[in-house]
């Protein structure tokens, strides 16, 4: 009897036990269910009216993207940052030294969304980055699954840097695994076609959606702007913080978008577009004569002196563009510096 009673309560346990889940299957059901709801809501409410016909193209090719990239990184486990994590942290590292968990994680967190800023506004600097990074920006349909639209040597680009990083400062492979949720959460959702009450007030500290519409832009002076993953601070501080509407998403020109020619279309050079008030030509003619001028007219140098005129040109329509930037942002970043320097002093001003 005694038996029968301790077997009935053994079954009994086994029937009300639950399914063990681990970190990164709970993880990957917390991304899934969101990317659900935001699909959700942009369709039921969108911001912006968008061609049924490009909204589907783009959620076909951004999956297809999105599992091509998968497999091939299946194929480098090594590129798994949790795992780069485990097998690397032995007590090492810039974060060995401090104690408490907490500074711990809000010090990586810090660290992983700057290096993202830094590296976003290296692919906008480099044309040889940005032949990749403009994958990403040529869908003309800004939605929530245009955050998965990555050139697949990008992705890997961006993991070896965070690889590097998590080695470096000893990063919890805990802490990796959480980052990397709240980022994808937060890619999902400033690529989402939404827009939310107190969107202005939550774009202060982080990246809102209507912040980085504007880093979507087809005007090359207004998506060189908004470059944040997740916190909004980098930008102002740093000056690169644009707060306009833009009138077109995508970039200019005509592009792939289809999944096989998009890829493709990674490993070609398009340059950078410029206003067409401006001739280029022009300018660069008259410079080079005023450098030839300027030795005389001594030849030999002709082609120096082109190649050192275009220097001149373009650096100087850049500066121009990124002057005229930061005197409209000045504005808004001194706001947010009031606003801190007001509530450090209610804070701490008693």
């Amino acid at each position: 009897m005694l038996n029968k009673l301790i077997s009935l309560t053994k079954l009994h346990e086994l029937n009300l036990s639950w399914p063990a889940i681990t970190p990164g299957e709970m993880a990957t059901l917390i991304l899934v269910v969101s990317f659900g709801i935001l699909s959700a809501v942009e369709l039921k409410a969108p911001k912006e009216k968008q061609s049924k016909k490009l909204l589907r193209q783009s959620y076909k090719t951004n999956f297809s993207l999105f599992i091509f990239n998968s497999l091939i990184m299946s194929l480098f486990s090594a590129a798994s940052l949790v795992l780069v994590a485990k097998q690397h942290l032995l007590g090492k590292g810039l974060l060995s030294a401090i104690a408490n968990p907490a500074v711990k994680a809000i010090l990586s967190f810090l660290a992983i969304d700057l290096l993202l800023y830094i590296w976003h506004k290296t692919c906008h600097r480099f044309d040889g980055l940005w032949m990749f990074h403009k994958v990403h920006h040529n869908d003309p349909c800004l939605n929530v699954s245009t955050g998965f639209r990555i050139h697949i040597i990008e992705l890997l680009i961006t993991h070896l840097l965070k690889a590097a990083l998590i080695i470096g400062m000893g990063i919890d492979a805990l802490i990796v695994l959480v980052n990397e949720v709240v980022t994808t959460l937060f890619i999902m959702l400033h690529h989402s076609n939404i827009s939310f009450k107190g969107e202005k007030w939550f774009g202060l500290l982080f990246i809102a959606p209507y912040l980085h519409r504007t880093h979507h832009s087809t005007e090359r002076n207004e998506h060189d702007s908004n470059y944040g993953a997740i916190l909004s601070i980098w930008d102002r501080l740093f000056g690169t913080l644009t707060e306009w509407e833009p009138a077109k998403i995508g970039i200019k020109g005509d592009s792939p978008l289809d999944f096989v020619n998009l890829v493709k279309f990674g490993f070609t050079l398009q340059m950078p577009s410029y206003p067409q008030s401006l001739n280029l030509d022009s300018m660069i003619a008259e410079a080079a004569y005023y450098r030839a001028e300027k030795r005389n007219f001594y030849p030999g140098q002709e082609i120096n002196d082109w190649l050192e005129a275009k220097k001149e040109v373009l650096r100087m329509v850049y500066s121009n563009r990124k002057n005229q930037r930061r005197k409209e942002t000045n504005k808004s970043q001194r706001s947010y510096l009031d606003w801190i320097n007001c509530t450090l002093h209610l804070d701490f001003g008693h």
